[in-house]
């Protein structure tokens, strides 16, 4: 629902066909309040604000731990990337941003009592128009918040996911030459 220019939207925890690129056709260049309340209205008033006014704008993703803020940023970023004006050096900036996502989140998410791929850091997403409105660059700055997560753990909880993933997939050389064994059972900071 609305509450003036605000979206307030609940994780369903499962997959809808609401983030389809039909749905953002439809929702593209539409008036605020003309349609039912979604992200891409947000993303879209947004966006036309920013290219009428010439000025900066920006979507404040708020929420608790699996309300679904990292999903909300990259149903923003798709959209973006599908709606507005491309250049190949923009495809370029696209493709960036939309595959550092799982990167970040290799290294700043972790199983919390409450969701599997928790955020444990907050994220500053800055998306660079020209006066064409098109996007030319962007950049993304994160703050982990969660540092004693790599030293100390609340029982049904883990570490950041990079390290399960570095165990699990790095091959035997890499293993040995960084003195790590396979076996995640065999850290003391992760039994504790």
């Amino acid at each position: 629902t609305y509450i003036g220019s605000l979206l307030v939207s609940v994780n369903p925890y499962q997959e809808l066909d609401i983030y389809t690129v039909a749905q953002m056709k439809l929702y593209r260049g539409v008036n605020f309040f003309e349609l039912p309340p979604h992200l891409y209205a947000i993303a879209d008033n947004a966006y036309r604000v920013m290219c009428s006014e010439y000025n900066n704008h920006f979507i404040l993703i708020s929420g608790e731990s699996g309300a679904g803020k990292t999903e909300a940023s990259k149903k923003i970023l798709q959209y973006y990337a599908v709606t507005c004006p491309t250049t190949e050096q923009l495809q370029t900036v696209r493709d960036r941003l939309l595959l550092s996502n799982p990167v970040l989140e290799a290294f700043g998410n972790a199983k919390t009592l409450r969701n599997d791929n928790s955020s444990r850091f907050g994220k500053y997403m800055d998306i660079q128009f020209d006066f064409k409105g098109a996007p030319v660059g962007g950049h993304i700055l994160s703050y982990l918040i969660e540092k004693s997560r790599v030293v100390h753990q609340n029982h049904g909880e883990r570490n950041f996911h990079i390290f399960y993933q570095l165990l699990e997939g790095g091959d035997k050389d890499l293993l040995c030459w960084l003195g790590l064994e396979r076996n995640p059972q065999k850290y003391t900071y992760l039994i504790q």
